[in-house]
């Protein structure tokens, strides 16, 4: 034992000049990855091709790039090449070694803070390039510049033996990287996801109108999928994309495009109400998708609800002593993309989730609010449309404030007020307490019996619950499949949501495994996701697991059984079991229904024995998509998704 160090403690002693360490090049990328790229899991590893993508739209920004190919190679090799003007590879006055090589391999570095490099430009914090290097097994940079062929190759992180050099002639320009993640940062996964990066580049694409991103899978060379991304129409394609790939039908014919200038900062906007009751608004800073917003998102949405109420005041379809349109209102229904660049954009975070140049919120207000009232006043019928669809939304909110309120006085007035079906659990600790959601009250009665009633309480529902994606929220309260849940787990919903009075700490789905519990699965979860999304987005909303068949054989008089997941589990516990004398028997599950109390507890409900799946949310934007293609009215896009992804499908009766 260290002599520095309390035995009984183990709280360290002497701390000296000798504890200070000084990570040197790369090694602080490799120690705190997630730093840099926000996870060493599936969303890290994806970030690491958008640093190098976004690399070759800043070209195209500055006007020099105009075709970007993305390839998946075999054992998920990544190969990123546009035909801009190519890094520099002369030798860089300060460090003496080439200036691509410096781009590649020093924190920091790069034409992107200030000078003639770059006005405009997504990777300001000049750490993407090298960042890649650094979480990479290896990669090859090659760089054309219209008279010779430049060629680097890096290992382990970053390290290099060989400089810079010469391997061939050309009389094209361009920059063309070659990287494989290492294995042994992203643990949990090095295989990119299609449709992940495909949602990027399609991004790219629109966000960029004219400039041509080609992206090709070639992992299978027997099943090479390749998609040619060229938007003309930019943003307001972005638009109509969304509409067409969730089924919404949209309030008018043509998407309302703004756009404008301060300096060298512009801004563009593309909107469109839709009939669906749901908002989707993207933002953009220097092509870079700022999930979490920022000032140019507020300056929109500020803009909007001043923008429709004048607009309501002027022509009397707002009354003079009438409620104002609040936010809510104005945005039901909506899709927006805003897309800001800047020369010098102010990133929470390199992971650029949230975008805090002040000056920027001003640029888009101004231009919402003269270019859009203009706009309305030229279209009064198209003006009307929107307006009214405000209207309706802002009597649906008052609808659901007053039954928000009945709801309250009909719970102070009822001393029990929590669901007369709840069978609670004893303990009030919401680190152990858990809510199983049941479908059926013959499940639930099994779950009742076979739970442990100090930490686990049972809420059964019976039949289909309201498809919320179909309704406002003022047909939620008072809905009696609904209310039971809201009223189980304390948090009330919408405006007056607080995870502070959750009673449980885990909100179970346990439903069938069949067609009609995936149903209610879909129904429970595009509720949670619409009204109580902190549920997901902390973590508390599970989806159990439920065993598919018994396999099991009497030995004397004792029986040996196994529970199996999968047709396969299945198959290899019959072999297991087959062994000797005795039959093998299997039982399929139908439902949740046909377990017995013990069975039920040792195979889904013991902390000890089951498996669940936490539900989590890594892209808000995907998640909206599906639910409302899933639970929305139009049957075209969900069949199209349906047929999609039904290779994915595991573990369903039909």
């Amino acid at each position: 034992m260290a002599e520095n160090q309390n035995s009984m403690t183990g709280i360290q002693g002497d701390y000296t000049e000798e504890d200070i360490q000084v990570l040197e090049g790369l090694e602080a990328v490799r120690k705190r990855p997630g730093m840099y790229v926000g996870s060493t899991g599936a969303m890290g590893l994806h970030h690491l091709v958008y640093e190098i993508v976004d690399n070759a739209i800043d070209e195209a920004l500055a006007g020099y790039c105009t075709e970007i190919g993305v390839n998946i190679l075999k054992d998920n090799v990544v190969e990123v090449a546009d035909n801009g003007r190519g890094i520099p590879t002369g030798i860089h006055p300060k460090e003496g070694i080439s200036a691509a090589t410096v781009v590649y391999t020093v924190l920091h570095s790069g034409g992107k803070f200030g000078g003639g490099g770059y006005k405009v430009a997504g990777g300001l914090h000049g750490v993407g390039a090298s960042v890649v290097n650094a979480l990479s097994e290896w990669l090859e940079l090659t760089v054309y510049d219209g008279e010779n062929i430049h060629f680097q190759r890096f290992h382990d992180g970053g390290k290099y033996d060989e400089e810079m050099k010469i391997i061939g002639k050309t009389d094209k320009k361009g920059t063309t990287v070659r990287f494989k993640a290492d294995p042994s940062i992203f643990t949990e996964t090095t295989e990119y996801d299609y449709e992940t990066l495909l949602k990027r580049m399609r991004e790219q694409a629109f966000l960029n109108a004219g400039v041509k991103i080609i992206f090709s899978d070639k992992r299978d060379e027997e099943n090479i999928q390749t998609e040619e991304l060229i938007y003309e129409g930019g943003i307001r394609q972005f638009v109509e994309h969304i509409h067409n790939v969730k089924g919404l039908v949209p309030l008018s014919e043509s998407v309302i495009y703004l756009s404008g200038s301060k300096g060298e900062s512009t801004a563009e906007i593309a909107l469109q109400w839709n009939d669906s009751y749901n908002e989707d608004i993207r933002s953009f800073a220097n092509n870079v998708h700022t999930i979490d917003g920022g000032t140019h998102e507020t300056g929109f949405k500020n803009a909007l609800t001043k923008v429709i109420n004048e607009y309501g005041k002027k022509f009397g379809l707002l009354k003079e002593n009438s409620e104002k349109l609040i936010g809510d209102d104005v945005r039901e229904g909506l899709t927006a993309i805003i897309s800001v660049k800047l020369t010098d954009c102010e990133f929470e975070s390199q992971t650029k989730v949230k975008l805090g140049n002040p000056e920027v919120k001003a640029l888009v207000e101004d231009i919402v609010t003269e270019k859009l009232m203009c706009y309305l006043e030229e279209n009064p019928e198209k003006a009307s449309a929107i307006f009214e669809k405000s209207a309706n939304a802002q009597k649906a909110r008052e609808a659901a404030k007053k039954a928000r309120e009945t709801a309250r006085r009909k719970s102070a007035m009822d001393s029990a007020s929590l669901p007369g079906k709840l069978s609670d659990c004893y303990d009030k600790d919401t680190t152990l307490t858990e809510l199983y959601i049941v479908e059926g009250d013959s499940a639930g009665g099994s779950a009742k019996q076979g739970r442990n009633a100090r930490y686990q309480a049972i809420l059964p529902l019976w039949g289909k619950m309201l498809n919320v994606e179909k309704a406002r929220i003022d047909k939620v309260y008072g809905n009696e499949k609904l209310m039971p849940v809201v009223a189980a787990l304390g948090t009330s919903i919408g405006e007056d949501f607080n995870i502070e009075k959750l009673r449980y700490g885990k909100i179970v789905i346990m439903a069938d495994a069949d067609v009609d519990g995936s149903h209610i699965r879909t129904l429970l979860l595009t509720f949670f996701f619409r009204y109580m999304r902190p549920l997901i987005t902390n973590g508390n909303i599970y989806i159990a697991q439920p065993p598919l068949f018994k396999v099991w054989r009497k030995k004397g008089k004792k029986e040996i059984a196994k529970y199996a997941f999968s047709d396969e589990e299945r198959d290899m516990y019959i072999n297991e079991l087959s062994e000797g004398d005795g039959k093998v028997n299997v039982q399929r599950y139908k439902g949740l229904g046909e377990m017995d109390p013990e069975q039920l507890w040792e195979t889904t409900m013991n902390p000890e024995t089951r498996t669940m799946l936490r539900v989590e949310l890594s892209d808000a934007a995907k998640a909206d998509e599906i639910f409302t293609i899933l639970m929305g009215d139009k049957v075209e896009p969900r069949r199209d998704f349906i047929e999609k992804n039904a290779r994915y499908a595991q573990n369903i009766d039909i």
